[in-house]
């Protein structure tokens, strides 16, 4: 810590304070004389004055102030938090018939110089003074109530030893080394009194500068008999004990705390592993160190141990028994001194990839201890040096002058680490057993060092950082960058939306032709309201057709109305772009003229409403959750374009409501046009930044256009977002794992298995909580029989049965064929939205574990409309699993699309018999009813329709109902079922001819003709249909005429 050749800049003077003593006794009665002895490393400081004390006072003022100098060189800032400073309590004893006193040693107090490295400046501190020969104390030091004299310290520098960038930058690593347990025999005979006295000794080597490594040597590993549990809130022990005193053994303030086991980060986690743990920490003996050490890193150290974490993620921990000589061994020879043997040698591989997720500070865990070899050193860390065997070689310190912690951890157990060292040297050469490397150069491994593997021995190490190696972003600062890339929409203003303003700006100008044309139409017949009785309806329209021509009003009249269509276009259609397609043209006026004339009457009703006229918008005749249904089956039977209708009524009705766009966007990813579903989620977003489907779904299509660093900042915000999604840590981890980003997609799959985790608990404990009150409610219900059932009702085969009944209903397995994992529930959600490539990526994880996949793997087929694939799939999911019904709809589903019929009838059969109906019934039923149509079974059909109509009605299941009844003669069933399909959609062609149909048997003729003229407008392509409806008509045109020769009767 002290250096000759330091720059003056460099250089601060540390200050260190002693004000008082208390609670002061000495060895003999009377006057206390002492003095106090100040040392580093070793090293003296000073000495303060002597002072006497009157026992009854029981205190000391010594005003004891030295200052020494300290370099803010990363070597000396590295001493600091292993090289405190001791203070020693001397008691000056004068002897009758000596000239000179004799100096007694009273206690030993340590002053941790910590603080300064963590940006303070001064700080005040009670120390404890410790006996010097008294026995070390079990787990604690004792209280003050014990009555240990203490000084009062302040410790201040004259200038911050770290600025605010390097404290900004550095890190401090404290590294725990906490017991070995499930001991080889090798150990376990060390117990007994005739057994050599041994110590367990482990190294390990971390960087502190961007060159230069430092050794953390844990030397006195105690050996400690089983029968109980490591006590829980035992202190932490300093790395070097050789100089103090038995009670400045402990940090003060440190404590170890146990976890459990499920939230360690090291092995041996799973439940299988839970009572090989619970008998070695309970039963077995056991190797116990309870040392921290903590080491300093710079700015540059720090980047260096990311990098050395990144390049290889396991480091070695090496461990090895060794005896405490009692009298020095013999010179080794030359070839034990080259490659020493060392006893029980073998290595645990500390996981480090966990301190490079975003935020982790801390790890700790149970880590295997397996036998040490050269080659799997080299296969785990990228290197084959032995960290024990380089120090003890000859100057093997020496070579590693650089690492300072190594050096002082080595030379402060004079006594210990030399016998030790020799002691390994003379046992390598008396055993003679040694690594031996066959021709392939693989290790052989001997006997003392195998039996880690049977005993499955492990060691308890906690790493601790003070600040993260990689920042956690916070919710606020990726809330922030999402508002950067999709800036937030306004609230709208209160009133009407532009699309309401539109449709009320069409009826205003609506009515100003209306009244118009009522002048027109009184200067030509007056106000009376009786016809006249020389012209007709039609004359009257037509002379006011002329009068309005002649006079200019009919073209001002457009002129009027033609910006509020424009309008109308505009903001309640939400078209803006150009036609390329002419059929495109065609259907879009097709469109308009209904809406335009549905308008119109509404306006003209606002009119003629006896004078109560209302200028609220136009009435809502369909609800949101009719809009949302026909818009998600329109997507399903593959009518995009009414789809894309529904979806912008939604849009419209609900501007400020985030789950439509999305919806809509789903539509547009199924059609493969990405860039108008990106600006679907986008404008989802925009309309509520914390919408969290719509920004995974951001996510997924910023990865599938390579914008990586996007995608990782809408899938960050989205994992942010309570409540949490698995979905989005595991969306979050697939997109890292494509950048080959290991480390963080491993993090982010393990957030997600967590949530899995959770919210299996969850539903497990709901559902017992469920089942409880089904038991209670049971057990009442027969309580209530019991009192009103005579007793000879009984039957014991009845009450059997009934128990039978209720356990079968209770127990039935869910969905058990189908595997449950954070990859499949992310499956669901992509495939949902026809995410197919991120899909793959999901489905390619899940392949890789265990489990059942094909049902999804077949989910994945059919949307890639590989059918064929998607069947055979199928078959060998339905093999050896529990069958569900999702796996026969889907089953039908492939055979439907690829026109086996048949098939697909019988797998929809199958999916409707079993107790819990599949996700999609609708769309099974929709097809399994065109197939009884199609196969003539009208009946069937007519049932399948009509508990589609119960379960979720629609436009196409009141059709197909209308159509089975019709075909069965059924015609006004058929007619009400029609009517109902048509107030639900007065666009679909087929309705209108199925109803002009119906009209030409009711010989309706009139009404036969408009409704086919409907049904041509709306583009019937049923060319089958067309057929029929002519035939029918030209039968009506000629029934009069046979009619007229008909014989009288």
């Amino acid at each position: 810590m002290m250096e000759s050749g330091m720059e003056s800049e460099n250089v601060f003077d540390i200050k260190i304070t002693i004000s008082r003593a208390t609670n002061m006794h000495g060895k003999k009665v009377g006057n206390i004389q002492s003095f106090l002895r100040m040392e580093i490393n070793g090293m003296m400081l000073a000495e303060s004055e002597k002072r006497t004390v009157d026992p009854a006072a029981q205190y000391i003022e010594y005003d004891f102030t030295h200052s020494f100098p300290c370099c803010n060189a990363v070597l000396a800032l590295s001493d600091i938090p292993h090289k405190p400073v001791v203070v020693t309590l001397i008691e000056v004893v004068p002897e009758k018939k000596k000239v000179e006193a004799k100096s007694i040693v009273l206690a030993q107090a340590v002053i941790d110089l910590l603080p300064l490295l963590q940006g303070q400046c001064s700080f005040s501190c009670t120390v404890t003074l410790h006996a010097t020969n008294a026995a070390p104390e079990k787990g604690s030091v004792p209280p003050l109530i014990a009555k240990h004299p203490i000084l009062d310290v302040c410790v201040s520098a004259s200038a911050p030893l770290l600025t605010e960038e390097q404290l900004a930058t550095s890190n401090l690593m404290k590294v725990s080394l906490e017991t070995a347990y499930s001991l080889p025999d090798t150990f376990n005979q060390s117990f007994g009194p005739t057994a050599p006295p041994y110590i367990c000794t482990a190294i390990m080597e971390v960087p502190y500068t961007a060159e230069k490594d430092q050794l953390l040597l844990f030397s006195e590993g105690q050996l400690k008999a089983g029968g109980h549990r490591e006590d829980n809130g035992r202190q932490r022990k300093r790395p070097h004990h050789a100089p103090l005193a038995p009670g400045n053994h402990f940090l003060p303030g440190a404590f170890f705390h146990t976890q459990p086991i499920d939230q360690e980060d090291g092995e041996l986690t799973g439940l299988e592993d839970r009572e090989f743990r619970n008998e070695a920490e309970t039963l077995l003996n056991r190797v116990s160190w309870d040392t921290e050490m903590t080491c300093f890193l710079n700015a540059e150290g720090v980047t260096r141990l990311r990098q050395k974490i990144t390049e290889s993620r396991f480091w070695p921990l090496e461990i090895m028994k060794s005896t405490i000589a009692n009298e020095k061994s013999g010179p080794a020879s030359k070839q034990a001194e080259e490659d020493p043997h060392i006893p029980c040698h073998g290595v645990a591989f500390i996981d480090m990839g966990r301190l490079l997720y975003p935020g982790v500070t801390h790890i700790r865990g149970a880590y295997s201890i397996q036998p040490y070899s050269s080659t799997l050193l080299l296969n785990k860390t990228r290197r084959n040096v032995s960290l024990l065997k380089e120090q003890l070689k000859p100057g093997g310190n020496k070579e590693r002058s650089g690492t300072a912690t190594a050096t002082s951890s080595v030379k402060t157990n004079t006594g210990k680490a030399k016998d030790t060292k020799a002691h390994v040297k003379a046992t390598g050469n008396q055993s003679g057993v040694g690594s031996v490397t066959d021709l392939n150069g693989a290790d052989h491994i001997p006997p003392d060092r195998k039996a880690y593997i049977d005993f499955r021995t492990y060691v308890m190490i906690e790493i601790t950082l003070t600040n993260a190696l990689i920042p956690k972003t916070s919710s606020e600062e990726l809330a922030r960058r999402v508002r950067a890339l999709i800036p937030p929409r306004p609230p709208s203003s209160g009133g009407p939306n532009k699309a309401e303003r539109a449709v009320l700006n069409f009826h205003k100008q609506v009515g100003n032709v209306v009244k118009h044309i009522l002048e027109q139409y009184e200067e030509l017949f007056g106000t009376r309201l009786k016809l006249p009785n020389d012209c007709n309806r039609e004359q009257m329209m037509a002379q006011l057709m002329g009068a309005l021509n002649v006079s200019g009003r009919y073209f001002a009249f457009k002129e009027q109305i033609k910006p509020a269509v424009v309008r109308f276009v505009r903001d309640k259609m939400q078209q803006t772009d150009t036609f390329t397609e002419q059929q495109d043209l065609h259907e879009f006026v097709s469109k308009l003229y209904v809406d335009l004339v549905d308008e119109m009457h509404v306006a003209l009703n606002k009119i003629y409403s006896n004078g109560n006229e209302d200028d609220s918008p136009e009435e809502i005749h369909l609800s949101t959750s009719h809009l949302s249904h026909f818009a998600r089956e329109a997507q399903l039977i593959g009518d995009y374009q009414q789809a894309v209708r529904y979806y912008q009524e939604l849009v419209v009705r609900h501007p400020r409501d985030p789950s439509y766009k999305f919806e809509w966007g789903n539509l547009y990813m199924q059609t493969g046009d990405y860039m108008k579903a990106k600006m679907c989620f986008h404008d989802a977003v925009a309309v509520q930044q914390s919408h969290q489907p719509s920004l995974m779904m951001c996510g997924v299509l910023a990865a599938l256009f390579n914008d990586f660093e996007q995608a990782e900042t809408f899938l960050e915000r989205a994992t942010s977002i309570e409540p949490l999604s698995l979905i989005a840590w595991t969306l979050l981890g697939l997109v890292q794992d494509t950048q080959n980003k290991s480390i963080l997609a491993e993090r982010a799959f393990l957030e997600a298995k967590s949530l899995l985790k959770a919210k299996e608990a969850s539903n497990q404990t709901q559902k017992t909580e469920e089942s409880d009150v089904d038991e209670e409610s049971e057990k009442q219900k027969g309580q209530e029989e019991d009192k009103t059932i005579p007793p000879t009702s009984h039957s014991p085969n009845m009450k059997h049965s009934d128990t039978e009944n209720g356990d079968t209903v209770q127990s039935e397995p869910k969905e058990k064929g189908i595997s449950k994992s954070i990859y499949t529930e992310t499956l669901e959600f992509l495939l949902h939205n026809y995410a197919l490539e991120m899909a793959e990526r999901a489905l390619s994880k899940e392949l890789s574990s265990k489990g059942n996949h094909n049902f999804h793997l077949a989910c994945v087929q059919l949307l890639r409309a590989e059918y064929c694939n998607a069947i055979v799939t199928l078959r060998e999911a339905l093999l050896g699993v529990e069958q569900v019904a999702d796996m026969w709809a889907l089953d039908g589903h492939c055979h439907y699309l690829c026109g086996s019929f048949a098939e697909a009838q019988g797998s929809y059969e199958r999916s409707l018999d079993f107790p819990e109906q599949p996700l999609d019934t609708h769309l099974v039923l929709l097809r399994l009813g065109s197939i009884y149509l199609q196969e003539r079974k009208f009946e069937q059909a007519k049932m399948t329709y009509l508990q589609a109509c119960e379960k979720s009605p629609s436009c196409l299941t009141w059709l197909g109902l209308g159509i089975s009844c019709y075909r069965l003669d059924e015609l006004w069933i058929a007619e009400e079922a029609l009517t109902e399909a048509n107030h639900l959609n007065n666009q679909n062609a087929e309705v209108w001819a199925y109803l002009a149909l119906i009209c030409l048997r009711f010989d309706r003729q009139e009404e036969a003709t408009l409704f086919y003229k409907y049904a041509i407008r709306f583009n019937l392509e049923n060319t089958a249909l067309h057929k029929e409806v002519k035939e029918l008509q030209d039968q009506a045109q000629t029934r009069p005429l046979a009619s007229c020769f008909e014989p009288d009767s």
